[in-house]
């Protein structure tokens, strides 16, 4: 950031997380297995389509091919995933299964453990905070709030409450302004005649987009 003439804390990073909560480790995984069961298998299949292409013809309870190659949109995604097939030998269904319902940042729990996975990447700097993206809604939302937030409440790594009327304020960005707003704010520090270049640039490439 200070390449750029920034400071460290105008960029946040949220990571997201998927979390699959019970009042008991065992009431989480019986909420995780019973949304697994609802998994169609051509939904599965469709999730290993970018780094495998079209499997709807192989058997789902054979081995994966790793000969087979679709369109890599994500390459680093698609390495990780074939280096998982070479380390674990899943079967074609098993694979699909996993990345269909643990894609992305899956953790499966309590309270506690949920709290305890986000403090650790937030204290060690991981990330600034986490976009919550549940499995189920609304009723995953609900067990969040209710079960998660209290416990970083208590720890002191979450508000009690909202300290801007913004969402760059409870982020702990500083306001943004456009050069419109800027033009007319009496308290700007930089002069017209600077700020006029910048607004003819950009008036230059609308009218190449424009054609």
């Amino acid at each position: 950031m200070a390449k750029y003439g920034r400071a460290p804390d105008d960029l946040k990073i949220l990571s997201g997380l998927r979390p699959t909560l019970g009042r008991t480790t065992e009431e989480a995984y019986a909420k995780f297995n019973e949304l697994q069961a609802l998994l169609h298998p051509l939904v599965s299949l469709s999730t290993l389509y970018s780094t495998f292409g079209d499997l709807s013809d192989y058997i789902l309870d054979g081995p994966v091919p790793l000969d087979a190659y679709g369109p890599q949109e994500l390459y680093s995604s698609s390495e990780r995933l074939r280096a998982r097939v070479r380390r674990d030998h899943p079967t074609i269904r098993q694979l699909s299964q996993q990345v269909a319902g643990m894609g992305g940042f899956n953790v499966i729990g309590t309270a506690d453990k949920i709290a305890n996975v986000m403090q650790s990447w937030f204290e060690q700097g991981a990330c600034d905070g986490f976009n919550i993206t549940p499995p189920r809604l609304p009723g995953g939302c609900d067990d969040f709030v209710e079960m998660v937030i209290p416990v970083l409440q208590r720890r002191g790594l979450f508000r009690t409450a909202y300290e801007g009327t913004t969402l760059r304020e409870n982020f702990g960005l500083p306001p943004a302004y456009s050069l419109l707003s800027l033009a007319g704010d009496v308290r700007m520090s930089r002069t017209l005649r600077e700020i006029r270049p910048v607004k003819m640039i950009l008036s230059r490439q609308l009218l190449e987009q424009l054609g």
